[in-house]
């Protein structure tokens, strides 16, 4: 059998779209001056941004002491939001980078917004570890390995150190695949750009790309090599944070399936901010027929699997807390179900275990209306389960004495709300300027555009 496409398979791309309608669908939104949705989104997004921004100064100005954070809880909203955007940002590196290697085609419609979401979402990640030390002008400086200046070495044993590598190289291989991506696409723009300044910068973007074999030679080479660099990010960088927590000897933390459970939930969380986005950018650019609701049936596939994993892990963890017969293990699970932050640990359960099973009704899971409210609930989940490994935790530890409840301040939401309003505010920027879809890898994908002499991919 050739590897031609089965007749009975979807079309990737509806309504039969030539190579210059695709052209037009695609550059349209960031060609055209911004309407007043456009406009509308951006303003209310604006107080959120300000929010942050807001926190921010105030956390500086007044220190660390204004945050819900006590005497046993030294980790509260802060870390619980690095972790969440950490793992937002890995579902981007897995459609384009692991779907790319395994020639899954249906990735090319939602490949080049996940890679801006990733992007977006370490911006807003590394924010918190960076205030978390309340004088980052003087603490962050330290995690930077400057012998001859500081005149000692960072403590190389240390899991936050590996948060500054990890995180770092992940951020910088996802941006230059990100940019290597799009260097088709910025010629593109360039070459259908009417004004001179956008002729210009769009030229100067795009590297003086000429579509030649030879450009496309070099640019296929590294392409590749940045999806193969990025694979392994994948699983390296949230099972580096594990680590944060992995490594310790407070009850709740110290065990090996954090690595694993935590890539799980990383890419759970993920296909799910995917696709609370998309959604919606689908809808307001008119794309449905680029990113269809086949695109959508396959990452709630995905959402629904990682589901189980995450599921599988609670269970573990619980498991392995009575079997393990260390009394101290067993009382931080009890107090995760029933104790004060009980209603965080059920909810959690709620939106992360059983809210996603119905997406098995292919009616739910094809249809935007039914799909959208679960997504939704995963991403609020999945920020929970953050919290309750990190909060519920630390509140009681070994020493009754020293127990608290943690209750956020008015600075910690603003810091939360705000990182939203920092990441729709980039992601509304990149709508605006840079094509939402890759357009050279769309068309590839069009029936009759690749030769059909019985290869695979």
């Amino acid at each position: 059998m050739s590897g031609d496409r089965l007749p009975e398979d979807p079309p990737l791309v509806q309504g039969e779209p030539t190579l210059l309608s695709l052209d037009k669908d695609i550059s349209t939104p960031f060609e055209s001056f911004p309407t007043k949705r456009w406009w509308i989104a951006f303003l209310i997004v604006q107080p959120m941004a300000i929010a942050f921004l807001v926190s921010f100064v105030y956390t500086i100005a007044t220190g660390i002491g204004s945050w819900g954070n006590n005497n046993p809880v030294g980790w509260g909203w802060a870390i619980t939001n690095f972790v969440f955007w950490i793992g937002i940002g890995h579902a981007g590196t897995l459609i384009s980078a692991i779907l790319y290697l395994l020639r899954q085609k249906w990735r090319t419609g939602i490949a080049r917004f996940a890679e801006a979401m990733t992007l977006f979402a370490v911006v807003c990640a590394l924010q918190f570890p960076m205030i978390h030390t309340g004088r980052p002008w003087l603490a962050a400086y330290w995690l930077l390995p400057l012998p001859n200046s500081n005149g000692i070495w960072v403590n190389f044993r240390s899991p936050l150190l590996w948060d500054v590598f990890a995180v770092s190289t992940y951020g910088l291989v996802s941006l230059l695949f990100w940019f290597t991506g799009l260097l088709p696409d910025l010629a593109i723009a360039r070459d259908r750009a009417t004004h001179k300044v956008r002729k210009l910068v769009y030229g100067i973007l795009s590297l003086g790309w000429n579509g030649s074999n030879r450009a496309w030679s070099h640019y296929e080479k590294a392409y590749l090599l940045f999806a193969g660099l990025s694979t392994p990010l994948v699983l390296s960088v949230h099972s580096v944070v594990s680590f944060d927590f992995a490594t310790s000897i407070v009850p709740g933390w110290h065990t090996t399936i954090f690595p694993p459970y935590f890539v799980a939930g990383a890419i759970f969380s993920g296909f799910a901010m995917v696709a609370t986005l998309i959604i919606i950018m689908r809808k307001y650019f008119k794309l449905q027929h680029i990113i269809t609701t086949d695109h959508l049936d396959v990452m709630n596939r995905i959402v629904i699997a990682t589901s189980l994993m995450v599921g599988y892990a609670y269970m573990i963890e619980i498991f392995i807390s009575w079997y393990g017969g260390v009394t101290f293990e067993r009382y931080a699970f009890m107090n995760r179900a029933m104790g004060p932050y009980a209603w965080a640990y059920w909810l959690m359960v709620t939106c992360n275990v059983c809210l996603p099973q119905l997406l098995w009704f292919k009616k739910i899971r094809s249809t935007v209306l039914l799909m959208y409210p679960i997504v939704i609930l995963v991403n609020l989940g999945m920020w929970l389960e953050r919290f309750v490994i990190i909060v519920t935790s630390l509140t009681r530890g070994y020493l009754p004495s020293s127990w608290d409840y943690f209750a956020a301040t008015w600075v910690d939401v603003g810091l939360l709300v705000g990182s939203f309003g920092l990441f729709l505010t980039l992601m509304l920027l990149f709508c605006r300027f840079l094509p939402t879809v890759a357009i050279a890898e769309t068309k590839a994908i069009l029936p009759g555009s690749q030769p059909s002499g019985g290869h695979h991919d």
